[in-house]
This record gives C-alpha cells, sequence and structure tokens, in this order.
C-alpha cells in the first residue's frame, strides 16, 4: 500500500497476481483474459495518446519539486519510496532531508543502530518501516557491496519492498521501464479507462499501465502519473473507490497505531519504566502491556526487569 496525499485512504493490493504478472510476462494473458470476461477492450492508438498527452499537460503545468526528484542515488530512492508508503508527501519531504542527514548512505543505515534510526524516524508513523529499511540496508551492504540492485525480483525479496516500492526504484533510480501499480497510478487508469466500473481490479489495469508506458523516459511519465492522480484526488470523487481492493483506513484517534506511536515517541526520549508508562499514556494497563508484547515481538522495543528501551 502506499499513499501519496491521502492519508485516510488504504487499499489492499492483489499482490500476488501483480508479481506473477510482473515477474512472468508470459502470463499477460491472464490479465487480458479478465478484460475479456469483463467485456472491456483495450483502448485504441488514438485514445491512448489522448490519455498520454492529458497526464503531460497536467504534468508540464503543475509538477511538483521534490527532493527526490532531484537526485538518482538508488539509496536515496529506496529511503523516499519506503517512507512514501502510508505517508504524506508533506512529512516525507521533511523526515526525507533529516533522515538524509543522519545517514547519508546504505553503509551508515548499516550500520546505525534500530534504536538510533528509530529516533530519527519519530513523526513518520508505520514504524516497522524502520526496522525493514534497516534490515534491507543490511542485505545490500552484506551481500550487494553496498549497491541498491537494479532488478524487480531481486527487491521483492528485501523485507517490506513488494511490487510497487521495488517498480518505484527501478524507474526512478535506474529509469528503467518496469510497470507496476500504485494508488495514485491506479487512480489515474481508473478515472480514464473505467469510469463506469466498480470492482475494477488491478489484473485490468496492469496491461493498460504496460500499453501506455513511455519506454524511453519511465522516470518522468511515473512522476507524471503521480502527480496527475494526487490532483484528482483533491478534485475529484476517489476514483480508487471503484477498485475491487479498496478498504477506508481506520481513524488514527484511539487506534492501536495511536498507542504505538506514542510509546515509541516516549522511548525515543530514553528507557522508561513501565510505571511511567502507565502513568503517561491515556489508556488502559491491559492495552499498553498488549502493545508493549507485540512491540518487543517485532524488536522495535526491549526490555530489561520492567525498563523498556528501544531496539532489540
Amino acid at each position: 500500500m502506499k499513499n501519496y496525499g491521502d492519508e485516510k485512504e488504504c487499499l489492499i493490493l492483489n499482490t500476488s497476481m501483480l508479481c506473477i504478472v510482473v515477474l512472468h510476462k508470459n502470463l499477460w494473458c491472464i490479465a487480458f483474459r479478465k478484460i475479456f470476461i469483463y467485456n472491456l477492450p483495450m483502448p485504441t492508438v488514438k485514445e491512448m495518446g489522448a490519455f498520454k498527452r492529458a497526464v503531460y499537460v497536467y504534468y508540464h503545468k503543475h509538477k511538483r519539486d521534490l527532493p527526490w526528484r532531484h537526485t538518482k542515488n538508488p539509496y536515496h530512492i529506496l529511503v523516499s519510496e519506503i517512507m512514501l508508503q502510508q505517508t504524506q508527501v508533506q512529512r516525507v519531504e521533511v523526515k526525507y532531508r533529516e533522515f538524509l542527514r543522519a545517514f547519508p548512505t546504505v553503509k551508515a543505515l548499516a550500520t546505525a543502530s534500530l534504536a538510533d534510526v528509530l529516533r530519527v524516524w519519530q513523526g513518520m508513523g508505520y514504524n516497522r518501516r524502520t526496522k525493514m529499511l534497516h534490515e534491507a540496508a543490511n542485505v545490500i551492504v552484506r551481500d550487494y557491496h553496498g549497491r541498491v540492485p537494479r532488478d524487480m525480483k531481486t527487491l521483492m525479496t528485501f523485507p517490506g519492498i513488494g511490487p510497487s516500492t521495488a517498480g518505484g526504484i527501478c524507474a526512478y533510480a535506474y529509469n528503467m521501464p518496469v510497470v507496476f501499480i500504485e494508488t495514485n497510478i491506479r487512480r489515474v487508469y481508473i478515472h480514464h479507462f473505467f469510469a463506469d466500473r466498480r470492482g475494477v481490479t488491478d489484473a485490468e489495469i496492469f496491461p493498460l499501465v504496460e500499453a501506455t508506458l513511455n519506454r524511453n523516459h519511465p522516470r518522468e511519465w511515473y512522476s507524471a502519473l503521480m502527480d496527475y492522480g494526487t490532483h484528482l484526488a483533491l478534485t475529484t470523487e476517489n476514483p480508487n473507490r471503484k477498485s475491487k481492493g479498496y478498504m477506508r483506513q481506520k481513524p488514527f484517534k484511539g487506534s492501536d497505531r495511536e498507542v504505538r506511536g506514542t510509546i515509541l515517541k516516549i522511548l525515543a526520549e530514553g528507557p522508561r519504566s513501565q510505571v511511567f508508562l502507565f502513568k503517561h499514556l491515556p489508556f488502559n494497563k491491559e492495552r499498553i502491556i498488549h502493545i508493549l508484547e507485540n512491540l518487543e515481538r517485532e524488536s522495535l522495543i526491549t526490555h530489561k526487569k520492567t525498563i523498556y528501551v528501544l531496539g532489540s
């Protein structure tokens, strides 16, 4: 799941189908059969050309000046893609710069303690991403001589990296004409090609992404899709509601995510006792203990006797 502008939106992807189509192009017929079943013919060359012009016209007038668009450094792109999972662009812009100041290279990240990485990550939420990014950095340093791999299949073996993140890394870091779908891409294609449909699957969208891909300039094309998708999120009734996998995210207030984030924020300031947490957290003790156990199971925190600290 990835979110570039609507924090309340959450999409559950049929990633197994997407992986099959991405990694085995000879199975492209799966997607085409689904389109045939729904009686949805592929757009004409003229229609696809008009679609691409509309995307580029918007982009050339309104493209966003984002810091990760000023680099081709694969490690920097990896950091930005992980951060942009489920987090608003405005928050990522600030934290991206701060994070790279603290960990300017993949080796710097790999050799840092998880506790230090968690401290820098504070304010981003979804802290499991921190551990997975830290683990991915260790794999890159240990097994790939500090170089981020340039193929989706390998990247998808890393912690926290699925098809959309792997595709983003290949497209933005290496300008590779890979095919992938994420929230904004899905929104654009549903808006233009499935306006009268509900229950649209990624398997139906995928051939359209493949057919309209600018293979000479995939980095720019995907940036254009992202910006246009963000524009549609603000100016139309969210087209992604027509996606078969669409699901609204539960409110943050009062959620386990709020409890987790609050605990980690307190522990980022230093070790704290269980009694301290009970006193300063506005949640019942049973719930706090349950969340503490989950965080420790995920190796985000550890404890000795009744004192809790960040990291494993």
